[in-house]
C-alpha cells in the first residue's frame, strides 16, 4: 500500500546523506519534497502540512549527535513523527466482558467480511465470538455473514424477516447471554454516500445495545475522502477505533495517516487479504517503519510463530545442521513460507528490502520450483543424487517446465548442500552452541551487539 511514498520518501532520505550540517534550507527542501510524496499518497493536505511543520521544528530544535549523520537523525526525527500521527500507545480492543463490538462504514468497505475477520482473531485469543447480522438493506449481507460463521463454527444470530435494526440487535444480544458468548460483533449496513437516515439508525443501534467498540471499517483506497468519511462518523458516532481494509491493494496509503490526525480514534486492525485470516493487529512503530523502508522484524517473527510448526523447523534446522537436508525437507519449508503470504509482503518486512520489488516473476519462480520437486519420485527427493538425464526429462515434462528449469533447481540445491557439508560439524555448530541455544540452536534474546558482529564474521 504504501509502496509509492515509501520509494519518494527514501530518495528523499538518501539525498540528505553526506550533508555535514542540517541548516533551515537543506531541511525545508527535504521537507518540501517530503510533503509532495505525502500529497501524492492521498494524505489529506492540512494533515500533510502540519505534519512538515512538527518534523521541521524536531529537526531544527535538535544538535545532531556526533555518532549519527545528519539524514540520519532526520530519518529517525520522521519516524517519530509518523508513529505520532499513526497513533502512539495501544490498539488493543478493551478487556469488557462481554465485549459488544459495533461496525459501521462506507458501502463496499468490507464490514462483513472484516466481522468475521475479527471473530475469528478474537477466537485465537481464547474469546467466543458471536456474529449478528444488522444489514438487513443489502441482499447477500445475511447470506454472507452466515456463511462465514458457519465455515468457523461461530455462533450468528439473524431475522431474514424482521427490518427493525435496533430490535434484531437487541435479539441477538439477549441470544448470546444464553449461549455464553464474550464477544458480540454487530455487522451494520452501509451505503454509496453518507446520508443522514443511515447515521440516524446507526445512532439508534448504538443507544439499543451501548457498544464498548465503535470501529469504523474503511476502505484503504479512499485517499482524500477518507477524512470527511472519518469526521462525519466520529462526530455522530464517537467512534473508538478504525479498521483499514484492502491494504494489499494498490491504495495510496493516505487514508491511514488522514483518518488517526481527524478523529484521534486509533486505527486498531488492517485486512491484509481476501482471507479470513489474513487480519493484522495495527502497530504505528512497525508501520512507521514499513514506510521509511526500514522493515518490521517483530510483525515477520510472530508471523513465523503463527504459521510455522516449531517442531518441524526445529527438525530442519537440525538435518541443516548434519547436512542431511533433501529435496522432500525443502518441500516442506516451502509449504511452510507460502502459509506466511506472499514473498513480496514477507520482504517488506525484512530491513533494507523495502524498495526491492518481489513481485509476480518471483511468484512464480517460486511456484515452478515447487512443481519440480512434486513432479519427482519420493526417493528422487530424498537421493538428489539419483537425478540424471532421463530422470530430468521425466520431471521437465511433468512439471510442464523446460529441462534447463530442472538443471538450474538441482545445481542450486546441490550448491546449498555443499555450503552445508563445508559447515557440518565446525565452525557454524560451535559457533550456534557458543551462544548458548538448545540443541545446538541459537538463542538470539538479549544477544549483545559484539555477539552479533562476531556471527556475522563468521559468515563473510
Amino acid at each position: 500500500m504504501f509502496e509509492n511514498l515509501t520509494d519518494k520518501l527514501s530518495k528523499t532520505l538518501r539525498n540528505l546523506r553526506g550533508v555535514g550540517k542540517l541548516s533551515e534550507d537543506n531541511i525545508s527542501d527535504a521537507l518540501g519534497e517530503v510533503r509532495k510524496a505525502l500529497l501524492s499518497a492521498d494524505v489529506h493536505f492540512k494533515t500533510a502540512r502540519e505534519f512538515v511543520e512538527e518534523v521541521k521544528v524536531a529537526c531544527l530544535g535538535q544538535d545532531v549527535l556526533k555518532s549519527v549523520s545528519p539524514g540520519q537523525q532526520v530519518v529517525k526525527i520522521i519516524n517519530d513523527e509518523l508513529v505520532k500521527l499513526l497513533g502512539e500507545g495501544t490498539t488493543a480492543l478493551k478487556e469488557d466482558r462481554p465485549l459488544r463490538v459495533l461496525m459501521v462504514g462506507l458501502h463496499g468497505a468490507g464490514k462483513t467480511t472484516t466481522s468475521a475477520k475479527l471473530a475469528k482473531r478474537m477466537a485465537k485469543n481464547g474469546r467466543t465470538p458471536m456474529l449478528i447480522a444488522c444489514d438487513v438493506y443489502r441482499p447477500a449481507a445475511i447470506d454472507q455473514l452466515e456463511f462465514l460463521a458457519k465455515q468457523e463454527n461461530f455462533s450468528c444470530y439473524l431475522d431474514r424477516e424482521n427490518k427493525d435494526v435496533p430490535s434484531i440487535a437487541r435479539a441477538g444480544w439477549e441470544v448470546s447471554k444464553k449461549n455464553g458468548s464474550d464477544v458480540i460483533i454487530f455487522d451494520t449496513a452501509g451505503r454509496l454516500q453518507i446520508d443522514d437516515d443511515l447515521v440516524s439508525e446507526l445512532e439508534a443501534l448504538k443507544r439499543e445495545v451501548d457498544p464498548h467498540e465503535i470501529l469504523l471499517v474503511a476502505d484503504a483506497a479512499l485517499g482524500q475522502e477518507a477524512v470527511n468519511v472519518a469526521k462525519t462518523f466520529h462526530e455522530r458516532l464517537n467512534l473508538t477505533g478504525i479498521v483499514l481494509t484492502k491494504v494489499d491493494g494498490d491504495a495510496r496509503g493516505g487514508a491511514a495517516l488522514s483518518m488517526k490526525k481527524v478523529t484521534g480514534a486509533p486505527i486498531k486492525f488492517m485486512g491484509m487479504g481476501e482471507k479470513i485470516d489474513e487480519f493484522e493487529v495495527f502497530y504505528p512503530d512497525r508501520l512507521a517503519s514499513r514506510i521509511l523502508g526500514m522493515g518490521d522484524v517483530v510483525s515477520l517473527v510472530e508471523k513465523a510463530q503463527e504459521n510455522m510448526d516449531e517442531e518441524e523447523s526445529m527438525r530442519m534446522a537440525e538435518k541443516m545442521l548434519k547436512a542431511e537436508f533433501d529435496f522432500e525437507d525443502f518441500l516442506s519449508q516451502m509449504k511452510q513460507m507460502k502459509k506466511m503470504g506472499s514473498m513480496g509482503s514477507i520482504a517488506k518486512m525484512l530491513p533494507g528490502m523495502g524498495n526491492v520489488k518481489v513481485g509476480d516473476k518471483e511468484e512464480a519462480s517460486l511456484g515452478r520450483n515447487e512443481a519440480i520437486i512434486l513432479s519427482m519420485t519420493k526417493e528422487e527427493r530424498r537421493l538428489p543424487r539419483i537425478l540424471a538425464g532421463s530422470r530430468r526429462k521425466r520431471i521437465a515434462e511433468g512439471s510442464g517446465v523446460q529441462i534447463k528449469d530442472v538443471n538450474q533447481l538441482i545445481k542450486q540445491f546441490s550448491q546449498m548442500q555443499k555450503m552445508m557439508k563445508k559447515m557440518k560439524g565446525g565452525k557454524m555448530k560451535k559457533l550456534m552452541s557458543s551462544f548458548g541455544g538448545s540443541d545446538g540452536m541459537p538463542d538470539m534474546s538479549g544477544m549483545d551487539p559484539k555477539d552479533l558482529a562476531k556471527l556475522a564474521k563468521q559468515f563473510k
